[in-house]
């Protein structure tokens, strides 16, 4: 009996899927197999001979057992060769993309329908702000002494690019794209992002206008402006500056007084949400956390606190996580024509010559953000005759026209109009209002092209590590410092535009705020050899409480800094192994304080749950300590987080999505322990009925188990970091980190998030240079196939670390590759 001809169809048509799947299949494997080859092919040559003909004379590099390089070469030329050489072979993608990231250059390789609106979106912004223009101009301005080392670092890159017989890294070749020549613009450009990184500013003021905006509807303009102030705090009574003596704990100083605002800076014409939220997109901020915000520990102690007699430095960069890290280690090694010698070790921002924190054999130093306002928006007047209004005329805007290459599409156009003041950001922000808002920026001042990592290299002492941070421009940092004389001190650099008007938290509309200059360096904050022997910076204020320059009005919170004094003050004889000890310290007396006031407002709420007050059992208990394994660090992160929107949404409405402050920690204690009545949701009848409802949200949100008892704080703070190619593909999760259960939070010393964190730890022993300990997140290495991909991770996650050999014999008997590169 014939078969029915529907059965047939069918039958057919299953045998063509499961073809469909095989082949799929096999084409899956064989992608896998490929790409896994690809990287195992790109590893570097670590031991041997290889030939590189721009060298003068031969460059050994040895590689200890982390593979860092330690690069010895007979003159700064060669030097910087080898050191482009290097970074190329381990991070060479890694570089392409950050100055692609910078330039705006990611659709080229990326696209646009297939990856999403985020690429072209990202190029769009970073043409508006003019990075690729400002960085050749940066570039061509450059000293010629300091313009032939960024040009000796790009010829080491390029050599390896063109080198026969090496493949390119396997990322190149999964994308289908082949690296352009590097140029010493782009490692202008490497500097230029870093500088993105940890001072702009201008997304927070196009913010602040739509809070204080939605704050004013709600309840008019005289209690909008006391409740700005709760939400918008500059500085705090806790803040210890580093060139103020010690703070006594029983007599508190008063807190800073803020700059005067002008709050009738507004504009009337707010950004749209949305493209503020998109903003927050681009800089990879898509859910709250208003503590998540790039920052460092860095303290310096004397010889007379320290077991040996002998200045001990740490620093530790608190940055967004990558994969590969942000940081590349490396020691680099020359005479020079003066007769000394060039060496310096520490970390490296792969892209940029010589080393960018760490010590040479004479000084240490190490950074924390500053947070300097070097942006403002101005509001532009144009007329149709493409002119901008300014000093009661008209005047022509530059246009520079850009073209954004978009794979697999037509690129696309745009024209960026410049005033006096700078670009005008509104083609970046595709709902942006009628206002036209022109952003100034320090990088933009032709005058400003100091890069001066040389200089600060070859530093042997105090004077010449002033003379080389009078030269600084930016971004604006914190630097901390030692030598091996015994001494230690502390640095603010970065120019500060001086505004007679004031700080501008928001666009400026009038004419009382144009610049006028900057701060003399020598008024910048800055002590040698304090009395009482520490320094410390966290990125809280730095400036006395008489110092006539406001700098900034974004200070981050305290709590950080407070506890590295306190820990720090009143100890001797300390070791490096007590500074491995601050740089992981979880304890916070802050959350600890809060923990009790949520314990204090379920024990006095309406009819508070059996759940609740387990809750209240568990935090009224706690010593502060943020450990994985505890309960009431899961209770308390709950209950702050569900704080926020409960406290900000019956005042804000949507503006509350586009709140963020350095201080928003702060201002959560203060609100909390003053308990105003103006910030009181109207739904709840009294604080412990808000505070308690906060708790049980935040059990709720965070689905808490039955028993609180049971929750360990390590199941909701977890660290995962992904590689940004390989970490989305099936079988290759092998390039991730994580996730782990990670202790500590944003108010303890090691401040710590899902994917931000310390990217680094350094400690500078003077009583025995190759003692002193430098550790990354992750490896050296870029391909995950390499064992020194994440080699380092361990020691970073177990908070420990390792030294970094200086001298000739500690290279020596550390040395576990040997690779020698010949003319």
């Amino acid at each position: 009996m014939p078969r029915h001809p529907a059965a047939k169809w069918t039958l057919r048509l299953l045998a063509f899927l499961l073809v469909l799947v095989v082949v799929a299949a096999i084409a899956a494997a064989w992608g896998i197999v490929w790409l896994r080859s690809a990287m195992r092919a790109q590893l570097p040559q670590m031991d041997g001979q290889l030939t590189l003909a721009i060298l003068h004379a031969p460059v050994i590099i040895r590689r200890d057992d982390h593979a860092i390089p330690h690069i010895q070469a007979a003159d700064l030329d060669d030097l910087l060769v080898a050191q482009g050489y290097v970074t190329a072979q381990d991070r060479l993608w890694q570089m392409d993309i950050t100055r692609r990231y910078a330039a705006g250059d990611l659709a080229e390789i990326f696209g646009n329908s297939i990856f999403g609106p985020g690429p072209l979106q990202h190029d769009r912004l970073q043409r508006v702000l003019q990075f690729r223009r400002t960085a050749e101009r940066i570039t061509a301005s450059l000293s010629p002494e300091d313009r032939r080392y960024f040009d000796d670092y790009a010829r080491g890159v390029n050599a390896f690019m063109q080198e026969t017989g090496h493949p390119l890294s396997a990322e190149f070749r999964f994308l289908h794209y082949q690296p352009r020549p590097w140029t010493a613009a782009d490692s202008v450009l490497v500097g230029m992002s870093l500088a993105q990184m940890l001072d702009e500013q201008w997304p927070t003021k196009l913010a602040r206008v739509q809070v204080e905006q939605a704050l004013i509807a709600k309840v008019g303009p005289a209690q909008a402006a006391t409740m700005i102030a709760d939400l918008y705090p500059t500085g705090s009574w806790r803040d210890h500056p580093p060139t103020q003596a010690p703070i006594d704990p029983n007599n508190p100083p008063l807190p800073a007084i803020p700059v005067p605002l002008d709050e009738s800076q507004t504009l009337l014409h707010p950004l749209p949400m949305e493209d503020l939220l998109q903003l927050r997109a681009l800089e990879g901020k898509s859910t709250i956390c208003l503590t998540c915000i790039p920052g460092s520990n860095e303290w310096a102690v004397s010889g007379r606190h320290t077991a040996t007699g002998k200045p001990l430095l740490s620093n530790d960069m608190h940055l967004d996580h990558s994969l590969p890290d942000i940081w590349y280690e490396a020691d680099l090694e020359a005479p020079m024509p003066s007769g000394s010698d060039f060496h310096a070790a520490g970390v490296t921002a792969p892209g940029l010559p010589f080393i960018t924190a760490g010590h040479n054999a004479h000084i240490a130093w190490g950074y924390t953000a500053l947070y300097g306002d070097a942006q403002d928006l101005y509001v532009e007047k144009l007329n149709d005759r493409h002119e901008y209004w300014q000093n009661n005329a008209w005047h022509p805007l530059q246009i520079d026209h850009e073209t954004i290459p978009v794979r697999w599409s037509k690129p696309v156009e745009l024209d960026v109009d410049i005033t006096s003041h700078g670009p005008i950001l509104n083609p970046a922000l595709p709902n942006a209002t009628s206002d036209q808002l022109a952003l100034k920026w320090t990088p933009y001042d032709p005058t400003l092209n100091g890069l001066p990592l040389f200089a600060l290299n070859t530093a042997a002492n105090w004077a010449d590590f002033e003379a080389a941070t009078s030269q600084w421009c930016w971004p604006t940092l914190n630097i901390i410092y030692s030598d091996d004389q015994g001494h230690i001190g502390y640095q603010a650099v970065g120019k500060m535009p001086l505004r007679p008007g004031g700080l501008a938290p928001v666009p400026i509309t009038d004419t009382n705020h144009e610049w006028q200059g900057y701060v003399p360096f020598s008024s910048l904050p800055s002590i040698e050899d304090p009395p009482a022997g520490i320094l410390a910076t966290a990125n809280s204020r730095i400036t006395p409480d008489n110092y006539p320059y406001p700098l900034t009005l974004e200070w981050a919170s305290p709590y950080r800094n407070e506890r590295i004094w306190k820990w720090l003050t009143g100890k001797d004889h300390l070791t490096p192994a007590d500074m491995l000890k601050l740089q992981t310290d979880i304890y916070s007396e802050v959350d600890q304080e809060l923990a009790q006031r949520f314990a204090y407002a379920i024990d006095h709420m309406t009819n508070p749950t059996p759940r609740l007050r387990q809750a209240a059992d568990i935090l009224r208990s706690w010593n502060g300590t943020l450990d994985t394994n505890a309960p009431a660090p899961a209770i308390l992160a709950a209950a702050k987080h569900a704080w926020w929107p409960l406290l900000l949404e019956p005042r804000l409405g949507a503006a509350m999505k586009v709140y963020e402050w350095p201080e928003s920690a702060y201002v959560q204690e203060q609100l909390i322990a003053n308990q105003p009545s103006a910030w009181l949701p109207p739904a709840y009848y009294n604080w412990s009925n808000f505070l308690a409802a906060a708790v049980d949200k935040g059990l709720n949100d965070a689905h808490a188990p039955a028993d609180l008892k049971q929750w360990q704080y390590g199941s909701q703070h977890v660290i995962h970091i992904t590689h940004p190619l390989y970490g989305s593909l099936p079988f290759f999760h092998f390039a991730n980190i994580g996730p782990f259960p990670q202790s500590g939070d944003t108010n303890t010393v090691k401040q710590v998030g899902t994917t931000f964190g310390p990217s680094q730890r350094f400690t500078m022993d003077w009583s025995n240079i190759d003692a002193s300990t430098e550790n990354i997140l992750s490896g050296e290495s870029g391909d995950p196939l390499s064992p020194y991909y994440a080699d380092q991770w361990p020691w970073w996650y177990h908070g420990r670390t390792f030294a970094l050999p200086f001298t000739p014999a500690a290279v020596t008997a550390q040395t576990h590759h040997t690779l020698t590169l010949n003319p």
